[in-house]
């Protein structure tokens, strides 16, 4: 553990110019002296945080401790830069997305769900925001960010009863108030793939209650003329994830195995519909939203990467205290 008489973060970091900022924190391009590598640097105040802030903060470090993935990522006070954006303004970017793009895709958050439930551990927070690209070459590595919502589990028990996520990828146990555990990663995944496909979330409503009612029935279509070009192997694996018995729902494992999934090269392919420019639009816009925000993970104190960082350093902002 970095203690006060530790390495100081000046000595290890050449910090650069503000990425952005938030009530508790200010995130900023930094440079590895000895590798020269690239990171970004999440500086949070735990002065400022209450005392439920600060276990979440404990828990989220705990949890980003234990998850070594190349389909993760999240790091330990700092990231790697994570330079390609999200997965969806490159989708949006492209002239022609084919299936087999997308069942790429949907492996390697797969994979990382996966590991993740391996691991015991829920994200409870799947969504394109989420998604990031390593890099923008094409064929890049999807990343799974943002582990602040994520909590640890038993196994496959169903304990968990709070309730958190985001509305359209809720699922109907969160939803009815019952007891809940790595299924609702699954579902959300299954939100994801269907957007994936054509480009709008098979559960939509302006009000949020009529959008609920929608989960809790699992009332969700293949509307035509999108969905016919669509092949069957890409609806089941949907229907399986997007069951409405957590019990009985796909695991990330099985889903790995899918037919969908499993086949390396699918020669199927459409045009992406241009649909998708408005819901990224509409589901990125006028939130609040900052992308630098989800991009990286910091620690608390009792992390073994926690180092003092010198307020003179930081050019006299807000830093937190060990």
């Amino acid at each position: 553990m970095a203690s006060q008489g530790g390495p100081r973060f000046s000595s290890l970091y050449d910090l650069k110019e503000e990425l952005g900022r938030g009530a508790f924190s200010v995130v900023k391009r930094c440079i590895q002296i000895s590798t020269k590598l690239e990171f970004a640097a999440k500086i949070i105040s735990t002065a400022k945080l209450s005392q439920r802030d600060m276990q979440k903060l404990e828990r989220e470090a705990r949890i980003c401790r234990r998850l070594k993935h190349p389909n993760i990522g999240a790091q330990f006070l700092l990231a790697f830069s994570v330079t390609g954006g999200e997965l969806f303004e490159d989708i949006v970017a492209r002239e022609f997305y084919s299936e087999a793009d997308a069942s790429h895709c949907m492996k390697q958050i797969l994979e990382s769900v996966n590991y993740c439930h391996q691991n015991n551990i829920v994200h409870r927070d799947l969504k394109p925001e989420n998604l990031l690209l390593a890099s923008k070459s094409r064929g890049a590595a999807v990343k799974l960010a943002d582990f602040g919502l994520a909590i640890e589990v038993q196994g496959d028990q169903f304990a968990w009863f709070g309730f958190a996520g985001t509305p359209g990828y809720l699922s109907p146990e969160v939803l009815r108030k019952e007891p809940y555990g790595k299924p609702v990663d699954i579902w959300a995944c299954g939100v994801i793939l269907y957007i994936l496909l054509v480009g709008y979330p098979p559960f939509w409503d302006d009000e949020q209650h009529r959008l609920y009612a929608q989960i809790k029935s699992g009332n969700y279509e293949y509307p035509p003329p999108e969905w016919e070009t669509v092949t069957p192997d890409a609806k089941d694996l949907i229907n399986q994830m997007l069951t409405m018995n957590p019990s009985k729902r796909i695991t990330a494992a099985e889903a790995l195995k899918h037919q969908w999934i499993f086949v390396s090269c699918l020669n199927f392919s459409f045009p992406y519909p241009l649909c998708l420019t408005s819901y990224v639009d509409n589901y990125t816009s006028g939130q609040g939203y900052s992308i630098w925000s989800i991009y990286f993970i910091s620690v608390f104190e009792s992390s073994d990467y926690f180092y003092t960082i010198e307020p003179e350093f930081l050019n006299n902002q807000v830093v937190p205290t060990v």
